[in-house]
């Protein structure tokens, strides 16, 4: 989410052409089980480019904001421990089976709160707010951090470590700004991580010390 339609539309194509050069980087490397967290910048532009529309309707509850949340509440959480299982090294898939479970379990949760509840966006000056009946917020959102975080944290992964130490940092910070309605500061968190996501594709998966439980980069 960004501050304004331009912002949105404009940070989108960004995010989305740096998922295209990860994705071809892995493609080149045939590093195919990468494939999915490389492209995962991909997923982030479009959900960007998608706000750009809402912020064009006004808000409202048509396709474009259902579209959004659709990404922002199922699909990531699902998306992200799958894609890091794949990419990770052979030693640490054991134990990111956690939280491939806890994003299932999460991403069902809320897909079916899609179905039967009607999201809504409204423009509040520099943010755009959604809000969805949720019964059970906290162990939603605890999950949908397990899932994504933790996994980024278990992957066994230098790199993918640092990112997933990014995200948790940069989420609150984002999240402040955005409930006081100041301004908001997601898309630049999407383009940093996306930015980190490349120099991983570009250099690949380094073992991380043994401290985060990590035994190498075995690959098979």
């Amino acid at each position: 989410m960004c501050w304004s339609a331009t912002a949105d539309l404009v940070a989108g194509a960004g995010i989305a052409a740096v998922g295209v050069a990860s994705v071809a980087m892995v493609a080149r490397a045939g590093r195919g089980r990468d494939l999915p967290l490389a492209a995962l910048p991909l997923l982030l532009g479009a959900h960007q480019i998608v706000e750009s529309l809402v912020w064009h309707a006004d808000g409202g509850s048509g396709p474009a904001t259902l579209f959004w949340a659709v990404i922002a509440l199922p699909l990531l959480p699902l998306w992200v421990p799958a894609a890091v299982l794949c990419a990770a090294p052979t030693s640490a898939r054991h134990r990111l089976l956690l939280p491939l479970a806890v994003g299932i379990v999460t991403s069902a949760v809320l897909a079916y709160s899609l179905a039967t509840h009607e999201v809504t966006a409204g423009i509040r000056d520099h943010t755009v707010g959604y809000g969805i009946d949720l019964s059970h917020p906290a162990p939603l959102v605890t999950g949908y951090l397990l899932a994504t975080v933790g996994s980024l944290l278990l992957s066994g992964d230098r790199r993918l470590v640092l990112f997933g130490l990014l995200a948790g940092a940069g989420a609150p910070v984002c999240w402040a700004l955005w409930r006081l309605e100041f301004v908001s500061t997601w898309c630049a968190l999407a383009a940093l991580c996306s930015l980190a996501l490349l120099g991983w594709a570009r250099r690949g998966g380094r073992p991380v010390r043994p401290g985060y439980g990590g035994r190498g980069v075995e690959r098979g």
